[in-house]
Parts: structure tokens; C-alpha cells; sequence
């Protein structure tokens, strides 16, 4: 009886142990979350990786003081939205990162990442997201190894306690449709698809996901490209619009940086990127990077609207503590002359829209470049040469251009080769053409670098003939292709036929020309254009405009030929800018001078063969202007 006593109350012990147990479980299983911002968990918990970050280690905040506010947002009940148009080099990538490791680690949820494309996905998830949880402590674990069975975690969806993270292309719709989510992460925006498949804009397709959520949340992140097409623009022009204002180290007064701020001296004549400075706009005194620096450490976040629930944010790369000024100036100093290149500059760097400056070319301003050279002597600053070739039915359209220092240009020779171009005789001439030699008034040899031949008509067999035979030459036949994409690709595709084809981002080639057309003074990007250049090509050269078209609501740019006007001119210069860019720095130096000039090993001609030369060419039924033999 005393033994049964025993185990009775021993038993009674342990049970009274264990519901003791289960009642502090349960407490501290529904007792609140501790008030802990995103900033503070990061400063806590994050620490970042070596593929993600140039300063590998412990993550803090004050390293980056602007994107405080930023990543906080989040924690603001009252914001519903928040809008970034950024510079690159500012943090942002990894301040998403503290954002999602936040929600995985402290405040679970179901999240979608949405980039511009399903390889872009894949990317973050493998090289961001990846080491983000192998080398931060307390996310270590909460994701199951994808080899593991069972573990519902693949390349583009992870899935941890309480919630889970799907990372799609916004070209991908279904993945959009089908669960219900609270937290959406739109990162490069500008670049995302006009449409997800057929069922229209992929973040309206995301944000209906988040309907029955209270505290939903939609991160949009950019940096902008285009005026008047950019996404990112038009949700920060919605927003309480956010202006980083920093005290001057000298006299204290608050200024959003500006790039019409830094300042550079010119020694000997150059601009020297070394002697770089931001001047305050209040005081004018010059600030070196470490006041830079510190200014910003000092700065804060004001509202320039009222809020609506949508909190916008604007950074250019000058708040970057990763970056000098003198990087910035030389930037842009290299970036002079083409378009393309400072559009680059204004949009990562200063995080703001390019406005096209050639939407449309006054054919009557651009004889005002016309000058008194031709072939037969080319201005000194011509270096070296590329052409452009255009394919028709009856006939080759050819220009050669002549390209000197920072993308200066002369134009050389229009010519229009008539035959059939499945037979060779034209494709003799063309040689002739490209394998002819120039020379400077003082002597110094100019010579055909590259050629694009266009294989769109209905002789791309032909093309891809001519060119196989002549890739050491650096003749290449192209496709163009619309959209934004660079002008030269950085590999070379596959036609139907497996032959080597290089796509060429025609409608950026044809905002680069256009940009360079409106160039007024001689130098950086300027075009030179000879007198022996006729009206037709004139009017040819400048004939396309660019205009704004909606898709499912979302406006993009599409370059228009206005009926009953022709092109080719335009082609053939955009094609002379491709195999410009297809060259390799080394590629582009120019040749030596020389005191005697040798005449050009060509295929031989036969008696009745013209002398070789560049006259206008009547304009007959065919529309024919610049070209022929004299």
C-alpha cells in the first residue's frame, strides 16, 4: 500500500511537471511579437555574405543611414506601398534582403519576389537569397536543404515556419494567380514584360493576391529609364515623393545632392575626374568625399507631398558611401558623345528618367553639319571606319563611317550597289567598297574595321555566304531586333540553319543616332557629314519618329515609318553603329601615319568597269540617290 502511495504521488508529480510545461509553451507561444523594427533586426541578426557584398560581416544600418527610413517603412501600419527610384551602388539589394530575412526570421508570411525575368529569379535565389540564409545565424535552418525529401524548398519557392517565399519572371503569370499573398517585392520594375503572357500588367496581377490582407505590403523597386514609359516614375510621382536632405559640414544647411553640385577643374586643358568636389548650395564651400560622407550619416527624409499610404523614396549614387565622386565625374566624362552611354550615367547614377533628345530629327538642322571633305581626303580626327550594309531585292545600300576620338564621326561614302543579290557581281563591288583603303589630309591610313550586313530580305542565304567567307574581316551578318536591348549582343545566335547571327537592338542603335544627330557642336558624339551626300538621304536618314503606344495599360516606345517614306539611309547608319560597337577597345586605335599613300589591292574589274568614286546618282522609279562609279 505505502509502494502504490509512492508511484500514485510520483506520477501525480510528473503530470502536474508537464502541464506546467505545456502552459509556459503555450504562454510564450501567444504572447505579441516584441516591437522590433527591420533596421533594428538587421543591426541585430544579418550578416552579409561574399557573393552579396563588398564588405562581407556583420550588417549596420548606420554604414547606409539613408535606408533606415526605407527598410522601416515596413513596420509603418499606415503604409500600404513603398516606392524607391534609385541609383545602383545605394544598398537597395541588400536592404530587400533585410526586409524578407526580417518576415522569415521575426513576422512570417507568405511573400512573392517578382523580377524581370524567370532566369532573373533564379539568379536572386541562387546568388542572393542562398547565402543570405547559410551566413545569417538565426535564418540558418529555417529553410530545409533542397536536397532534403519533403523539404518544399526549390530554386523559385522556400517555405519556412509560418509562411514562405515564391520567386518568379514577370513574364510568368500562373505562378501569380495561384496563392494568396501578403508581402510583394517588385525589384527592377522598369524592366518587367507589358505583359505576364496575356493576362496583363504582372504587379496589378500580384497586388490582387494581397486583396484580403490588412497589412499587406508592395515594395517597388527601380531604377528608372525611359520619360513618359517608366513605371518606377509614375508611382514615385504618386507617392509623398521623399527627399534625402543633408546638413552642409560647414554651414549647416540642409540640401537635397544634386549632380549640378559636383564640381571638377580642367588642368592643361582637361577635365580632371581627380579634383571632383559637392559644393553646398547654400554657402558654396567645397566638400571633399568624407564630408560627403558625413553629411549623409547626418541626413534625413522629407516628404515633398502628402501621404496617401504610398511612402516614395529618391537616391542617386552621390549618397553612396561605396562610391567616389571622382568615379562619378569620370563616368560621365566617358560618357559624353553617345547617348546610349549617358543615358546609362542618368539612370544608374543619378537614378533618374532619360528624356529622349531624339524623338524626332529636323532633316533641314542636319544639313547644317554638312562640310566641304570627301573620300578622296578625310579630315584628320577620322581614326578608323565601320559600314553598314542594307539588303533589297534589287540591290545593296552601303554607308562607310568614319569614327574618331569619344565616338566623333565623319560620314565617308553612301552608295547604292544595283543587282540582283543572289548574284555575285554585286557582292564584288560591295568588296571593293569595304576593302578599299582612305587616308587623312596627313596621312594616315583608314580602313573598314567591321561591317553588319542586314539578313532580313529575302537573300539571307546569300548574306550568310558572303559574310562566312569574311569573318576574319570582322563582316558579320545581323538581325534587328525591337525593344530594349544593347545595340551588339553580347554573343552571337543561331539562325534556322545554324549559321552564326548577331541580333542588333535596332530601336537602341536608332535612339543613339538620333541622339548624335542633335549634337550642335563638333566633338564627343558629334556627326560630321560630307557634301557629297544628296537630299534623298537626308530625308531618308531622318524619316522614322518615335511614339508612345499602350499595351494592357502600360505605355512603351516603338520607332514609326510614316507611310509612302523610305529608310534605308537610317538602316545603314544604325548598321555602321552596330559593327562600331561590335569592336574591341584595341580594335579601335588608330593607324600610323604615313608618308605614301598606296593604292587598294582589289578583285579585279572588268574594261568596262567605271573608276571608282562617290557621286549622287540621278533618282530614278527605285529611288535611288547616292552611289554609282564614275
Amino acid at each position: 500500500m505505502t509502494i502504490s502511495t509512492t508511484l500514485l504521488e510520483s506520477f501525480q508529480s510528473r503530470q502536474d511537471e508537464t502541464l506546467l510545461e505545456l502552459e509556459n509553451l503555450f504562454r510564450a507561444t501567444i504572447r505579441p511579437l516584441p516591437k522590433l523594427t527591420v533596421s533594428e533586426w538587421a543591426d541585430d541578426h544579418r550578416y552579409l555574405s561574399r557573393e552579396d557584398s563588398a564588405e562581407p560581416g556583420k550588417w549596420r544600418t548606420s554604414r547606409a543611414e539613408y535606408l533606415r527610413d526605407i527598410m522601416n517603412a515596413d513596420n509603418d501600419p499606415a503604409v500600404f506601398e513603398v516606392v524607391v527610384m534609385k541609383g545602383s551602388q545605394i544598398g537597395w539589394t541588400t536592404a530587400l534582403g533585410n526586409v524578407i530575412g526580417f518576415h522569415v526570421h521575426h513576422d512570417p508570411a507568405p511573400m512573392l519576389m517578382l523580377l524581370p525575368t524567370i532566369a532573373d529569379g533564379k539568379d536572386w535565389s541562387r546568388d542572393r537569397f542562398a547565402p543570405m540564409i547559410r551566413d545569417t545565424p538565426v535564418l540558418r535552418g529555417s529553410i530545409k536543404d533542397a536536397k532534403s525529401r519533403d523539404s518544399g524548398n526549390t530554386v523559385q519557392h522556400k517555405t519556412f515556419a509560418g509562411g514562405y517565399i515564391v520567386i518568379i519572371g514577370s513574364n510568368a503569370p500562373s505562378p501569380i494567380r495561384s496563392r494568396p499573398i501578403r508581402i510583394v517585392f517588385g525589384d527592377e520594375i522598369d524592366a518587367y514584360a507589358v505583359s505576364a503572357g496575356t493576362e496583363g500588367n504582372p504587379l496589378k496581377l500580384a497586388e490582387k493576391r494581397q486583396t484580403n490582407w490588412w497589412n499587406r505590403k508592395l515594395w517597388k523597386g527601380s531604377t528608372p529609364l525611359l520619360k513618359g514609359t517608366s513605371q518606377i516614375e509614375k508611382d514615385y510621382e504618386r507617392s509623398d515623393k521623399r527627399e534625402f536632405r543633408v546638413p552642409c559640414p560647414h554651414c549647416g544647411g540642409r540640401q537635397k545632392l544634386k549632380w549640378a553640385n559636383v564640381k571638377w577643374d580642367k588642368v592643361d586643358g582637361e577635365h580632371s575626374a581627380a579634383s571632383a568636389h559637392y559644393m553646398c548650395e547654400h554657402c558654396g564651400t567645397l566638400w571633399t568625399d568624407a564630408e560627403r560622407w558625413s553629411a549623409v550619416d547626418r541626413g534625413e527624409w522629407v516628404a515633398t507631398a502628402p501621404f496617401n499610404g504610398v511612402a516614395g523614396f529618391h537616391l542617386s549614387q552621390i549618397y553612396s558611401p561605396w562610391v567616389k565622386l571622382s568615379s562619378m565625374v569620370q563616368e560621365f566624362l566617358d560618357a559624353r558623345g553617345s547617348p546610349n552611354d549617358l543615358q546609362v550615367f542618368v539612370n544608374t547614377v543619378l537614378g533618374e528618367t532619360w528624356e529622349e533628345q531624339g524623338e524626332t530629327v529636323d532633316e533641314t538642322g542636319l544639313r547644317t553639319n554638312v562640310e566641304n571633305y570627301d573620300m578622296a581626303e578625310l579630315p584628320d580626327g577620322v581614326h578608323y571606319a565601320s559600314a553598314g550594309v542594307d539588303v533589297q531585292d534589287d540591290r545593296l545600300e552601303v554607308e562607310i563611317v568614319g569614327w574618331g576620338e569619344a565616338d566623333e564621326s565623319w560620314g565617308i561614302r553612301y552608295e547604292i550597289i544595283y543587282g540582283d543579290p543572289a548574284q555575285k557581281k554585286v557582292w564584288e563591288e560591295l568588296d571593293e567598297m569595304l576593302f578599299d583603303r582612305y587616308w587623312t589630309e596627313e596621312g594616315r591610313l583608314v580602313r573598314v574595321r567591321a561591317t553588319c550586313i542586314d539578313t532580313g530580305g529575302h537573300h539571307g542565304a546569300a548574306v550568310f555566304s558572303y559574310c562566312a567567307s569574311r569573318f576574319k574581316r570582322n563582316v558579320y551578318p545581323i538581325k534587328g531586333a525591337s525593344g530594349p536591348r544593347p545595340i551588339w549582343p553580347k554573343r552571337a545566335s543561331k539562325s534556322k540553319l545554324k549559321d552564326k547571327l548577331w541580333i542588333v537592338g535596332v530601336d537602341t542603335a536608332k535612339d543613339s543616332v538620333y541622339g548624335r544627330f542633335k549634337i550642335a557642336d563638333p566633338g564627343p558624339g558629334y556627326c560630321h557629314l560630307p557634301n557629297t551626300y544628296d537630299d534623298e538621304w537626308f530625308v531618308q536618314v531622318t524619316a522614322e519618329t518615335v511614339v508612345t503606344r499602350y499595351r494592357e495599360g502600360r505605355p512603351y516606345r516603338v520607332w514609326v515609318l510614316p507611310g509612302g517614306k523610305r529608310n534605308e539611309a537610317l538602316d545603314c547608319r544604325v548598321y555602321a553603329l552596330a559593327a562600331r560597337m561590335s569592336l574591341s577597345k584595341r580594335q579601335t586605335r588608330p593607324s600610323t601615319i604615313t608618308t605614301e599613300k598606296v593604292d587598294a589591292p582589289v578583285p579585279d574589274k572588268t574594261e568596262d568597269k567605271p573608276k571608282r568614286g562617290f557621286v549622287k546618282k540621278a533618282i530614278g522609279s527605285r529611288g535611288g540617290f547616292v552611289g554609282g562609279w564614275k
